[in-house]
């Protein structure tokens, strides 16, 4: 039987409407590998941008766009795990074998 999160739906979806591509919803649910990587895919856009590469900066802010839109949708539909491996439910979600 699966298991609801005890990470809060609301903040996780907040945070990752807001802050989603600088991986701020990630360290919240505890997934601690995908929020350093977005982070870090934040911070190589900023550096190729102040480098003059806008391009490889626009590249890499697409990917980091593209990742968090499909988190940001995965949560809303509670399909989206926290670190423990925990459905992240939203409000009246039933799990299987719950009645």
């Amino acid at each position: 039987m699966e298991q609801r999160s005890t990470r809060n739906y609301t903040v996780a979806v907040c945070l990752s409407g807001t802050f989603g591509v600088i991986g701020i919803q990630h360290f919240y649910l505890g997934r601690y590998l995908e929020g350093i990587c977005d982070l870090g895919l934040s911070i190589t856009a900023l550096y190729f941008f102040i480098n003059g590469e806008v391009e490889l900066a626009f590249l890499a802010m697409a990917l980091d766009g593209i990742h968090t839109f499909i988190v940001t949708i995965m949560l809303l539909i509670g399909s989206f795990r926290d670190g423990d491996g925990h459905l992240v439910c939203y409000p009246g979600q039933r799990l299987n074998g719950e009645k």
